[in-house]
């Protein structure tokens, strides 16, 4: 899963933590696990709190709110975090299934 996003020419790390799933819940209202795919404000939401949660985790400063984070953010970024996503929850099913 990916571990660092470069936002504003910056990097910060960012991974997703049980942090940033509290955060989500009481951002939203509603678990990540109903997570729409096609509402583009719920994933600049989720991953904006996986970094804030990130850098709180590694003591990195992180002062963005979230629309600073999204007007920093290139689309390729945020692309590139879902992809990692996926394959990582890929490579898991397929290892329960190997057992």
């Amino acid at each position: 899963m990916k571990t660092k996003i470069i936002i504003g020419g910056k990097e910060y790390p960012c991974r997703v933590t049980m942090g940033a799933l509290l955060r989500f819940k009481r951002e939203t209202g509603h678990d990540v696990s109903t997570l729409n795919e096609g509402d583009v404000e719920e994933l600049l939401t989720l991953l904006y709190l996986c970094v804030l949660s990130a850098c709180k985790a590694d003591g990195v400063e992180f002062g963005l709110t979230l629309e600073e984070f999204a007007d920093s953010l290139d689309a390729q970024e945020m692309n590139s975090f879902y992809a990692s996503m996926a394959s990582g929850a890929e490579k898991k099913t397929v290892k329960k299934a190997a057992k």
